[in-house]
C-alpha cells in the first residue's frame, strides 16, 4: 500500500496524542485539555463573554456552556451578569488563580517537553506553519 502524505490525518493525530497526554497530566488537577483551553483563553484575555470564548475556541456554544458550568462547580470560574440579560461573563475565580497559575507552568513545561526535538528555528517554522492552516486573508 502506497504512503500518502496526508498532513491533516497526521496534525488531527498529533493533536489527538497531545491531548492524551495533557489529560494525564491535568488528571491531578481534576481537569481535562477542554477545561484548561477554556482555563487558558480566560489566563491570557481576562474575563470573557460566553460568545466570545466559543468563538475564540471555535466551538459550538452548547459545548463551551457545559464545559464552563462544570469549571463553575468546581470553583474554578465565576459567572457574572453581562452588559444585557442575555450576556454572561465568565472570569477565573479568585481562589482558583493560583492553581490557574500553577497548572499554566505545568502546561509550559509539558510543551516544551513535547517540543524538544525540535530546534528554536524549528519551533518557530512550524508555528508559522500552523498560523497558515485555514487563513484565508
Amino acid at each position: 500500500m502506497k504512503k500518502d502524505r496526508k498532513p491533516i490525518h497526521l496534525l488531527k493525530q498529533k493533536v489527538r496524542y497531545l491531548n492524551k497526554q495533557m489529560d494525564e497530566r491535568l488528571r491531578e488537577y481534576g481537569l481535562f485539555h477542554s477545561q484548561w483551553s477554556i482555563l487558558f483563553c480566560l489566563y491570557h484575555n481576562g474575563p470573557m463573554t460566553l460568545t466570545a470564548i466559543w468563538q475564540y475556541l471555535h466551538v459550538e456554544a452548547p459545548t463551551v456552556t457545559r464545559t464552563i458550568k462544570r469549571l463553575e462547580s468546581k470553583g474554578w470560574v465565576y459567572r457574572r451578569q453581562g452588559q444585557d440579560k442575555r450576556e454572561k461573563i465568565i472570569g477565573i475565580a479568585e481562589d482558583a488563580f493560583d492553581m490557574v497559575v500553577e497548572v499554566a507552568e505545568m502546561i509550559e513545561a509539558f510543551e516544551d517537553e513535547m517540543l524538544n526535538g525540535l530546534s528554536k528555528e524549528q519551533q518557530n517554522e512550524l508555528f508559522q506553519l500552523l498560523m497558515l492552516i485555514g487563513n484565508k486573508e
